[in-house]
């Protein structure tokens, strides 16, 4: 099972194509805009692909979002602005319910379709 963490973290790693020299971004913000407006990934792979993928400011990659749905549904909600996204709220929460999983701290759930 750890195995197919690594696999999704991988592949949520190499959809990134980042302008910066490194997967850190300066905020959740810019990198959740590049993901959406470059990159054309929707809010929710965005979301989980920005948790788990990017070191955000001076912190590592896969450590802004916390260990659970809630955590990483406070933080992104807290760090994200798209007025244009009506359903930010579910699309961050959709996003959310598969980070747990996906970012492999824990072994059940729902794997998201980011990456596949």
């Amino acid at each position: 099972m750890r195995l197919s963490h690594f696999f999704v973290a991988a592949a949520l790693a190499g959809a990134c194509g980042s302008s910066s020299n490194s997967n850190n971004f300066p905020t959740f913000q810019a990198c959740f805009d590049e993901h959406t407006q470059k990159e054309g990934f929707d809010t929710q792979c965005a979301v989980e692909i920005c948790c788990i993928a990017h070191g955000i400011g001076s912190a590592k990659m896969n450590t802004v979002c916390g260990d659970t749905t809630q955590s990483c549904d406070a933080y992104a909600t807290a760090n994200l602005t798209v007025p244009t996204d009506p359903n930010l709220a579910a699309n961050i929460m959709t996003g959310c319910s598969s980070y747990p999983l996906d970012s492999g701290r824990t072994t059940t759930g729902t794997s998201g379709m980011c990456g596949s």
